[in-house]
């Protein structure tokens, strides 16, 4: 199907002016029912980068690594992490390395600055650069590095033909329900899992109505939403919308977003997943459309100011002046489950 068969989702207004409009896909998917909700293309198929991370986490429960090495629910949550590379997301990758025996040569990842600005300054003041304990995904290699060291598999865990990245090749194939030839190296070096809009939000549903007596999977699944939604400040970091909409919303979902403009919510209490593609690619538009979406569910008050920042505004320069807003548009503030 043609790109052309996005929905306008979101509007950027500058005063009285239209100035921008986000289309895209979502698509609602309740566990045992099927889609509840869609807009745009479905079955689009896309990379859902970093929201796919409890995927990619899923082996490191499932073999055993996870309990081998005592992983808590802090751990777990890096594990699913983008973090901004803060004292509270690198202090904890350093001593999980050092648990391992292992070191930040052993991470693949790549060295980035911290998006978190007194852990950048602080870097520039002391005249020290960055190191892959700053990578956004530290934390998801860390736990690749946990499941390698267990398994007694080799130091490239990010090569796609390792024992790690078949793992997680088969897991993924196995939550979205569709097999996924397909894959495109991610910001981090690891294999990113081409998949349908569908395929993402049932597998998201998945994770929802997982249960601990559901067998070794399911019991992984609810370990790693737990985990999520009790430690939404690992999971992100300050001022970012999926720690601020977390901790609003008090463990009743685990929200996570995934480079241009994907986003993805896990809703135990509805048994429902969420997954949702900006097709311009504007985090803008994917923070303010699965914001609307969680509303909706019932799982966060629309009206709440964490919540309106996102789906209204308003917008401000650095004069602090107000500029402009948000909008929903009509087809997505009128859904209801």
């Amino acid at each position: 199907m043609a790109e052309n068969a996005a929905e306008l989702l979101v509007e950027v207004h500058r005063g009285p002016i239209l100035e921008s409009q986000h289309g895209g896909h979502a698509v609602i998917w309740r566990h045992g029912e099927g889609m509840i909700g869609s807009w745009g293309e479905p079955d689009k198929r896309i990379l859902p980068r970093s929201s796919s991370k409890m995927i990619q986490a899923l082996p490191l429960v499932e073999s055993g690594a996870a309990n081998a090495f005592g992983l808590s629910d802090e751990h777990l949550a890096l594990a699913c992490a983008s973090h901004q590379g803060a004292a509270i997301h690198t202090d904890r990758v350093t001593r999980w390395l050092d648990d391992l025996d292992l070191g930040e040569a052993d991470l693949r990842c790549g060295v980035q600055w911290p998006s978190d600005v007194p852990a950048r300054d602080g870097l520039i003041c002391s005249q020290c650069g960055p190191d892959q304990r700053h990578n956004n995904c530290s934390g998801k290699h860390t736990g690749f590095l946990t499941f390698t060291k267990h398994v007694g598999a080799g130091p490239e865990y990010h090569d796609p033909s390792h024992t790690l990245q078949r793992a997680i090749s088969e897991a993924w194939d196995d939550v979205t329900d569709e097999a996924n030839p397909d894959f495109a190296i991610d910001g981090c070096s690891a294999p990113n899992f081409a998949t349908r809009l569908s395929g993402l939000a049932r597998a998201m549903a998945a994770f929802a109505a997982a249960r601990e007596d559901g067998g070794a999977r399911q019991a992984a699944m609810v370990r790693l939403r737990n985990a999520m939604m009790r430690h939404p400040d690992l999971v992100a970091g300050e001022g970012r919308a999926c720690t601020r909409l977390m901790r609003v919303m008090e463990g009743r979902a685990a929200i996570k977003t995934g480079a241009e403009g994907v986003f993805i919510a896990i809703v135990p209490e509805l048994s429902v997943g969420v997954a949702l593609k900006i097709s311009d690619g504007a985090t803008r538009g994917s923070e303010a459309a699965i914001t609307q979406i969680l509303g909706a569910l019932g799982v966060l008050d629309p009206n709440h100011p964490e919540a309106r920042a996102f789906t209204h505004g308003p917008i401000r320069n650095w004069n602090g002046i107000e500029t402009g807003h948000y909008r929903i548009a009509d087809n997505l503030a009128g859904w209801r489950p």
